[in-house]
């Protein structure tokens, strides 16, 4: 398959694969090449979290499309200690910190069979639905079956190494605004808090602050099964190691055939980068700080690992509209299958594949996501007129198709604003919203729901679970005789011209022009004219008596699209003064 973008200069995703190709044809040629991400399933995994999987996908298929085999690695850093339970999420559930997420039971209602799986599971079907194609790893299965285990024996041989390159940082600001001695300095952005939480970055933790000697193993305890042990001592020769845990336990075990424990996060990812053959793997903002997991990461897979450090873009954080920042800590925080239920598939791998990583976005869930799917379906106008710039084109490409092929897409893509205000409108009637529909363009109408699926059923969500009950549209049932005998001359000379208007203007382009129309005939204009300040104020003076006597406020859907909801006889009942 050809590469989408015609010109690498503009393209984000076509400059990190000749990156990414460039370097693994130099260090492993004939290899696969290893595009990666690491995922926590330690609550819900949400849009933010989504970037560390969209980057390196993106540049993955790129490199398919090429005609390379290429690797897309998602670690679920199940085996990561539960650190706190979520907002929601019953209290009790706090005995179980400690304990690795695997061994933590899912939350109520669950049908997994624990907490990691749990958050796995909803993930999973979101990238399924989104055409990502990957091969996921289980932290848990990796340690617990002694797949590291000749990694952890060198890291435990090599710990003076990663000790003393972990000594080079220690004196710099940690996460959370303390420095090593302790000492308060200035607080850290909230926001790269919350960039740790879904990732694998567990705190950041390095495996010193425990006093004594170092060490970069952490055991989960044989009696209570959490992660509050000290390594107190470790043999090199014999890999004896006694550990102690806060509940009250010691045991010594012989780390060679031990499997119940995992390296500490700064030595745990560059081991994997070595492990896997990683050519690729984007990181967020916290991990590019001095003393963060992806600087010392480089240092350690070297020094220790004889690996090498991958490609390593950062990415900025992903928003949504009315939230500055996202941590799923904090319970109600939008997922992916949150965003699914609202907006298309390709629709959402656009808002990832147009901006480079190191570009903060927002992923609309109020009224913009309206203008949203105004600018995609404008890119799709230009797209086949063949005037989109290269950039946009292969954002656009990269979004609707995969190398393995298209994704679904809507047959008769309306404009998502006028479809949700057509099932506003019926309440999601479906006899309703296909006759308004099918009035819409009266030379090509719509003759099935079918056609206009799933965009619309991705709007009729979006009314019913995020605009306000008070913001919903209700058609008067009755005229508002009172304000309709209140009018003057010049206000039902306008309502006469709309009601005569009805039977030539019925289609959505028709009622456009004359809702627009009427102010500019009443002022002895062209209803082509072009409007001036002084139209435009008789034109919103007109649409605000609209709705008031159509559904008893100043505004409401798009007046086109609204009378063809409401239909022609009920139009004429409620505005006949």
């Amino acid at each position: 398959m050809p590469t989408v973008a015609q010109s690498t200069e503009t393209d984000w995703v076509s400059r990190f694969a000749d990156e990414v190709i460039a370097d693994a044809e130099r260090h492993a040629p004939g290899k696969p090449i290893v595009c990666a991400s690491g995922l926590s399933p330690s609550g819900p995994i949400h849009l933010g979290n989504l970037r560390e999987v969209m980057t390196p996908h993106l540049v993955a298929d790129e490199i398919r499309r090429r005609g390379h085999d290429c690797v897309h690695l998602i670690s679920w850093d199940d085996y990561d200690r539960f650190r706190k339970v979520p907002a929601g999420i019953d209290p009790s559930w706090s005995e179980h910190i400690g304990k690795p997420l695997t061994s933590v039971p899912a939350p109520p209602g669950s049908t997994q069979p624990n907490w990691a799986e749990h958050y796995k599971a909803a993930m999973v079907t979101a990238l399924a639905e989104l055409g990502v194609e990957f091969r996921g790893v289980s932290q848990t299965q990796q340690y617990t079956s002694g797949v590291y285990r000749e990694q952890i024996l060198l890291a435990m041989r090599e710990r003076g190494t990663i000790d003393a390159v972990l000594d080079r940082y220690r004196t710099k600001e940690k996460p959370g605004g303390k420095k090593a001695g302790g000492k308060q300095q200035k607080p850290v952005d909230e926001a790269e808090l919350a960039a740790a939480e879904g990732s694998g970055a567990a705190g950041e933790d390095d495996g010193s602050g425990t006093g004594g000697d170092y060490y970069p193993y952490k055991p989960y305890c044989g009696n209570c099964e959490k992660d509050f042990t000290t390594v107190v001592s470790y043999d090199d020769d014999t890999t004896e190691l006694t550990y102690t845990c806060a509940c009250g336990h010691k045991e010594t075990v012989l780390l060679r055939e031990y499997d119940r424990g995992k390296l500490v996060w700064k030595v745990d990812w560059p081991m994997r980068w070595a492990f896997e053959g990683v050519t690729f793997e984007p990181s967020g903002v916290d991990h590019s700080s001095p003393g963060s997991s992806y600087v010392v990461g480089g240092q350690i897979v070297r020094e220790v690992f004889g690996g090498r450090q991958p490609i390593g873009p950062m990415y900025a954080f992903v928003g949504i509209s009315g939230m500055a920042k996202m941590s799923s800590s904090r319970g109600g925080v939008p997922t992916p299958s949150d965003a699914l239920e609202i907006m298309e598939a390709p629709l959402l791998r656009w808002l990832y594949a147009r901006r480079r990583p190191n570009q903060s976005f927002k992923v609309a869930f109020d009224q913009e996501i309206q203008r949203t799917y105004d600018e995609w379906d404008a890119l799709e106008r230009r797209i086949a007129e063949g005037t989109a710039q290269p950039a946009d084109a292969a954002a656009h490409a990269r979004s609707v198709r995969t190398a393995a092929g298209e994704l679904p897409r809507t047959p008769r893509p309306l404009p998502y604003r006028t479809l949700a205000s057509v099932v506003d409108i019926t309440q999601g009637s479906a006899d309703q919203t296909l006759r308004i529909l099918s009035e819409l363009d009266p030379e090509r109408p719509v003759t099935s729901l079918d056609q206009t699926r799933p965009r619309l059923d991705r709007a009729e969500r979006w009314i019913s679970t995020h605009v306000p009950a008070d913001q919903r549209t209700r058609v008067r049932s009755e005229p508002d005789t009172e304000l309709l005998a209140s009018l003057d001359d010049g206000q039902r000379e306008a309502l006469r011209l709309l009601l005569d208007g009805l039977k030539t203007h019925w289609s959505l382009d028709g009622l456009t022009t004359l809702v627009y129309g009427v102010p500019k005939v009443r002022a002895g204009l062209d209803p082509e004219a072009k409007p001036t300040p002084e139209l435009k104020l008789a034109q919103r003076s007109f649409f605000a008596l609209l709705y008031q006597l159509l559904v008893g406020r100043d505004t409401g859907p798009r007046l086109p699209t609204l009378l063809l909801a409401v239909g022609a006889d009920r139009v004429r009942t409620l505005l006949s003064a």
